[in-house]
């Protein structure tokens, strides 16, 4: 590609927009900037496209927005057969409005209707109304937990699950057809209504999904219809989360719930945040504080768009100790399973859902119940991909999906992580625990002195934007290495691209009945193992590690060597 012509094609067309005009004339004399810009693209990752926000083909922008949509649209009208349709929801980013719009004005300018929400909605909402509106896909403006300067666009099937790889890949051919990201015409949305293409999502549509949300409660059980006896702080991180998660826990029976006033409304800077992501412990400081004041038992965190859920929890000092993705997951199942147990709700047939990147607590958890667990591939999207294929077709009855990075889904009326639906599962569960005298972190140490202590860790290693072939090469090498850990004997690998499982002493070779991916994830003795694969949306490497030991001193000693270990290897490549 020929960056500085595409650079002076944007630079002097005619109806470009006036602050991408302005961002374009005062990067006119850095060639290391232009270059940034323009000598590449944004490029689907995990469902959609992500990054920085700005003027230029690596940037996000009305342009890129109307250029994937139109091979979206391209997609649809040759595989959904007369007048397909689509569902466009947005958070509260910068340009979210602006850019769900743009997608439907492209939309219905090629005869694909579109419904459009009214306000900024948390992601599980897209997932419930494209199921409850039938349409043949969805779309919703957003980027996740990432930092206020970026924005996203994600795409989802007409099962309301994220697309998976098939799909993804035929939309992409299709984006790679529109010559002219400028030149993609679009409609005039105040005419198109009148036609019946452009309609707005009904309020009908989050009334039922709240409706949905009352099927999942437990605590009447054990509690009856009282409020529940917990003290629950929330936060939406200045996000969607503001306008359903509240109202979904005092639904459930919260009465004692306090929103942090600081980030309860929806401001697209987040200034009470580096960054909305309620896996990093300091987005919490305002809720500590908070809950410290009010007694609170359990604090509470979603990111921008309300599909993660990160949790703090009061010990008996009084102090407030973060939950990883993995053990609030394991507290959830523990506590969902032995309900439905105590019920005699718990089929034969029964799963749940985790990805191979998640802890192997979870595997543990539901072995005593004799429920099966389903490994999927790292992303959430392969979990709603397996929910379609046992769920949907009778064999499997789904109970719990979750992922290391707090992702979480009960009911399948939703096909994506649910941050909602996972507030209000872990506001009842920790009433449950107080109602027998216990805290979340009291059942957490009961769940490890049953199972075993689990630790696990994430590893990002950050590589330039301009170097993407590190990350093949790093992958490739470690591909064709005989991988050898002093102290840590490798006894499998799983080679998800070649879909293929190796034993490291026989030498046998299983298929792995998961779709292609590049990541490689070794099986270590003594329960150990880890897992290498690049970031779906960003310049990094992402290692995970996790080990089992008898106690929680052991534990940890043995994760600090096996990541020292690990990390030698692959930064000496």
């Amino acid at each position: 590609m020929d960056y500085q012509k595409k650079y002076e094609q944007w630079l002097h067309h005619p109806g470009m927009e006036k602050e991408l005009k302005r961002e374009l004339k005062q990067i006119a004399s850095d060639q290391a900037e232009v270059s940034s810009r323009f000598s590449r693209e944004l490029t689907f990752g995990t469902g959609g496209i992500r990054g920085q926000m700005g003027a230029g083909l690596a940037r996000l922008n009305i342009y890129i927005i109307r250029k994937v949509t139109a091979g979206l649209a391209n997609y649809l009208n040759q595989t959904k057969g007369t007048m397909p349709s689509v569902v466009i929801a947005y958070d509260t980013r910068h340009k979210s409005r602006q850019f769900a719009r743009e997608t439907a004005a492209v939309l219905t300018c090629r005869g694909i209707k579109a419904w459009l929400f009214k306000e900024p909605v948390p992601t599980p909402l897209l997932s419930f109304a494209v199921r409850e509106l039938k349409a043949s896909a969805g779309v919703v403006i957003t980027a996740s937990h990432n930092p206020p300067s970026d924005n996203g666009y994600k795409v989802y099937g007409s099962d309301g699950g994220q697309i998976t790889d098939t799909p993804a890949q035929d939309i992409i051919a299709q984006v790679s057809l529109i010559e002219n990201e400028l030149a993609v015409p679009v409609a005039d949305l105040k005419k198109v209504e009148k036609s019946g293409l452009f309609e707005p999502v009904g309020q009908e549509i989050e009334e039922l999904y709240f409706k949905r949300l009352q099927e999942l409660y437990f605590s009447s059980d054990w509690w009856g219809k009282e409020p529940l006896p917990v003290r629950v702080v929330y936060t939406p991180l200045h996000g969607t989360g503001s306008m359903a998660v509240p109202r979904a826990l005092q639904n459930a029976g919260v009465k004692d719930l306090f929103v942090v006033p600081e980030q309860a409304e929806m401001d697209p800077d987040c200034p009470t945040v580096w960054c909305p992501n309620p896996e990093e412990p300091e987005v919490f400081d305002l809720a500590v504080s908070l809950g410290k004041k009010e007694g609170a038992d359990l604090l509470l965190a979603t990111d921008l768009d309300g599909d993660r859920l990160g949790a703090m929890v009061r010990s008996r000092t009084g102090d407030y100790v973060t939950l990883t993705g993995n053990q609030l997951g394991c507290l959830m199942l523990d506590y969902l399973l032995s309900r439905k147990q105590e019920r005699g709700e718990l089929p034969a047939n029964s799963m749940v859902m985790q990805t191979v990147v998640t802890t192997a607590m979870g595997k543990a958890v539901a072995g005593t119940y004799g429920v099966e667990v389903v490994e999927t591939l790292t992303g959430f999207k392969y979990l709603g991909e397996q929910i379609k294929e046992h769920i949907d077709t009778g064999k499997k009855t789904f109970l719990f999906g979750f992922e290391e990075s707090y992702g979480y889904l009960v009911g399948t009326f939703v096909r994506d992580k649910d941050g909602v639906q996972a507030a209000q599962l872990a506001a009842e569960m920790a009433a449950y625990y107080n109602h027998r005298g216990l805290n979340a972190l009291e059942a957490l140490e009961q769940l490890f002195r049953t199972h075993g202590y689990f630790r696990e860790e994430l590893v990002n290693l950050e590589l330039l934007e301009s170097e993407p072939e590190r990350v093949e090469q790093v992958m490739e090498h470690l591909r064709g290495a005989d991988l050898r850990l002093a102290g840590f004997p490798v006894v499998r690998l799983d080679d998800y691209l070649k879909q293929e499982n190796i034993d490291s002493l026989t030498g046998k070779r299983l298929p792995t009945l998961l779709p292609s991916s590049n990541s490689l994830k070794y099986y270590l003795e003594k329960d150990g193992w880890f897992c290498i694969r690049p970031s779906g949306t960003e310049a990094k490497i992402k290692i995970y590690l996790g080990v089992r030991e008898k106690c929680s001193e052991k534990a940890t000693a043995e994760l600090s060597s096996l990541k020292e270990k690990v990390l030698a290897v692959v930064e000496a490549i």
